[in-house]
């Protein structure tokens, strides 16, 4: 999970500022040392973290803050709003022409960043969003590149260009503008070659490909899991060829977070989206302040209104509703929330972005427990249970005999107790479900029950 192990530590140097009364310099002093050895762990950059540190010190000593109501609090939402302007302040979208002029963006990145993946991923973004992209496959040394993007291209809803055997990229921009017209398209994606190191062949042809059409966007894949030399990457890039923008690759899979916290700082350039699974759809537009509330363990509440909006089915959604409502749901309801959850990311992800759940661990734990706790496998074995049983059962669970609920554990390949406990919290939600009208106001108010 993104950030697991720098939440955790900045979790508990809050904690201690939390439990004081009245802070002292000193106090501030002591909590910025172990927030700078938290961030260094994290691998981001040094010089960032020496400025990050100063910039939080100088705020955080004034007499406003010390001799506050609770400066504790004071001090956190200084290190909150530091962080952000540390990642940019503002949300950088991507720029399109005006009109019916086409937009070319191009892609580029070193081998196994994540670069054809993430120019899918957009392009599935755009097409949600009513613009129509091409892809264009200029990686003409990767033997896999070209059917993958092709393949791609038809799961997210992009066009796709490409010239098999050709291998002048300069050739297959150009030709790719012309279909861009034919096929009426807004976005032109060039999905250009990796290596496995930055060299001067690599850059001549991007440079090349720049004066052949005109590029309006250039965006840098970086791996968001190679820490500080992410950062390199992205400084060299802008150095040679000159970039827009950073797509950080990955950042599931990255539990330090450095390079996002380091990438602005050193490059100048921001982060326009950020990788966060393997699926097409796991692709996040980047906001520095919910980036920021995140890491400190204040949830990003925001993002997953917004994921809920982009995955949930509106229509089931309401028909779930009604049901719960009048406590008539059943295990087909059941499956269908989990294939809800599953569209989301899944529990630990949504877990993730709620607010405040470091605080609710037991002493000793940290997200990784709770992560374990509500490990996905556990539901995919529920999901086995449920999908052991016959449309009947599942719509009937009254139905469910020993001879029934063996035949179920055997089919889901789980013990018979695990069958059991599932079917009792069911029925249990159920009855809980069924009391909720009636705890309920004429207005929809909660009313206690005495």
């Amino acid at each position: 999970m993104a950030f697991e192990s720098l939440t955790d530590k900045l979790q508990n140097v809050f904690k201690n500022l939390r439990s004081k009364g009245r802070l002292t310099e000193a106090d501030v002093k002591a909590s910025l040392k172990e927030v700078k050895m938290a961030l260094l762990e994290a691998d981001v950059n040094f010089k960032v973290v020496k400025q990050f540190v100063k910039s939080v010190e100088e705020r955080a000593v004034g007499a406003d803050v010390l001799n506050g109501l609770n400066p504790g609090q004071m001090v956190i939402k200084i290190v909150n709003e530091e962080m952000t302007s540390l990642m940019g302040s503002e949300v950088t979208e991507l720029e399109f022409q005006p009109g019916q002029a086409k937009t070319v963006i191009m892609m580029c990145g070193l081998q196994g960043s994540g670069k054809t993946t993430s120019a899918a991923k957009i392009a599935g973004k755009l097409f949600r969003k009513g613009k129509k992209s091409l892809l264009v496959a200029c990686d003409v040394y990767r033997p896999a590149a070209y059917e993958q993007l092709k393949i791609n291209a038809e799961k997210v809803g992009a066009d796709f260009f490409g010239i098999e055997g050709e291998n002048d990229v300069v050739k297959i921009v150009k030709a790719a503008m012309d279909e861009a017209v034919s096929k009426n398209d807004n976005v032109i994606i060039i999905d250009t070659a990796g290596r496995l190191q930055i060299d001067d062949v690599l850059m001549e042809e991007l440079v090349h490909i720049k004066e052949a059409v005109t590029v309006h966007q250039t965006l840098l894949v970086v791996d968001a899991m190679t820490g500080q030399e992410a950062v390199n990457v992205a400084d060299t890039f802008n150095e040679k060829i000159g970039i827009d923008g950073v797509v950080l690759s990955k950042m599931d899979g990255d539990a330090r977070g450095g390079a996002a916290l380091s990438v602005k700082s050193v490059t100048g350039k921001p982060i326009l989206f950020v990788g966060m699974g393997e699926k097409l759809t796991d692709m996040d537009q980047f906001y520095p302040d919910r980036m920021a509330s995140r890491i400190l363990g204040m949830g990003d509440v925001l993002s997953l209104i917004e994921k809920a909006g982009e995955q949930i089915d509106e229509k089931k959604e309401k028909e779930m509703s009604a049901k719960l409502k009048k406590g008539k749901f059943d295990f087909e309801d059941y499956l269908e929330s989990m294939n809800q959850m599953k569209k989301m990311g899944g529990l630990a992800s949504v877990m993730s972005m709620l607010p405040g759940m470091g605080g609710m661990l037991p002493k000793g734990a940290n997200m990784a427990d709770l992560t374990d706790q509500i490990d996905d496998k556990k539901m995919a074995r529920t999901e086995a249970i449920v999908l052991s049983m016959t449309k009947q059962e599942r719509q009937n669970p009254d139905i469910l005999n020993p001879s029934r609920k063996h035949r179920i554990a055997k089919g889901a390949g789980v013990d018979i107790a695990e069958v059991n406990r599932l079917i009792k919290q069911f029925t249990q939600a159920q009855k809980m479900m069924k009391q909720m009208p009636q705890l309920m106001g004429k207005r929809g108010r909660f009313k206690l029950p005495f």
